[in-house]
């Protein structure tokens, strides 16, 4: 049986799983934003569907609802729909692909008598990039049937379903933004640092992108602890009070960033982390007592 979908907030995550999943055979409903241009732009890229400026009893028409606002706007979405439906949602599956919140943001829909849930995709919607899903994994938690529908969806993408534990949630988010999120401001760092002496833009991200893609190749081969170089890999701490002094004309976060940074690896890939962290500890408080000294 065909399925039929609603897209409320059909943002970047919205249009991309409405796309993916027209595509492999999912009849497109509403599709709902803030403004009828953005309503008609989203509906183009996904390929089906009716562009809509609010919610109205269209939304209800489709078996499944999915919720992609942001996450500060999920309970107030969630509480408009469930008073506009009212015993209308009984029998209707909703979902909403927020990765840290769980399905108590759609309470109101569920004592409307909706099965509810999460789907969130582990992946990185930039721009107007819509990415392949086969293959990622979906993070996954609701109430049974949510969780089956949500389930059969992410296969449908060509993704992996994993169940979350309620709870567990912001970890799970969190272990994306430190992995995934931690990369923007750091790569963007590196490029200003080479720009600082003389690299231009370009030849600063031709500089540090391929030594990005070769170290996740590492990783995806050998993991993180085998995959590890550089100067405390190999135990040269005195390169952390030598890289130390050099940031000190840099703003203070990046500095910062490159302690917390070298302390983080020695705590998580050393194989003798008290050791370690004793080594970079006394690299670190021998240049800012050098600091304090000129």
């Amino acid at each position: 049986m065909k399925r039929t979908l609603s897209i409320v907030g059909a943002g970047r995550v919205g249009r991309a799983l409405g796309k993916r999943l027209c595509e492999r055979g999912w009849e497109i409903g509403a599709v709902v934003t803030r403004s009828a241009a953005t309503a008609r732009a989203a509906v183009r890229l996904i390929g089906a569907g009716i562009p809509s400026v609010a919610m109205g009893l269209d939304v209800l028409a489709a078996d499944v609802i999915l919720v992609t606002v942001p996450d500060d706007e999920l309970a107030s979405v969630a509480r408009s729909l469930a008073k506009m439906a009212g015993h209308g949602c009984r029998g209707k599956i909703v979902l909403h692909t927020s990765a840290t919140l769980d399905q108590s943001a759609l309470r109101p829909l569920a004592r409307s008598g909706a099965a509810t849930g999460s789907l969130h995709p582990m992946q990185a919607f930039g721009g107007k990039i819509v990415p392949n899903l086969k293959g990622m994994i979906f993070g996954i938690e609701g109430d049974p049937k949510a969780r089956r529908l949500a389930q059969a969806m992410a296969v449908t993408l060509g993704g992996v379903p994993v169940t979350i534990d309620t709870r567990d949630k912001p970890i799970y988010h969190a272990a994306g933004v430190m992995a995934g999120g931690g990369l923007y401001p750091i790569v963007e760092a590196g490029m200003q640092l080479l720009m600082g002496i003389g690299f231009t833009r370009a030849r600063a991200a031709q500089t540090l992108l391929p030594l990005l893609r070769q170290i996740l190749d590492n990783i995806e081969r050998i993991g993180p602890r085998a995959a590890w170089t550089g100067p405390l890999s190999r135990g040269d701490y005195q390169i952390v009070a030598i890289h130390s002094r050099a940031l000190r004309r840099y703003p203070r976060e990046i500095q910062q960033s490159y302690h917390a940074l070298s302390l983080l690896a020695g705590r998580l890939l050393s194989r003798m982390p008290a050791a370690a962290l004793k080594q970079i500890n006394h690299a670190l408080k021998k240049e800012r007592r050098r600091k304090l000294e000129s």
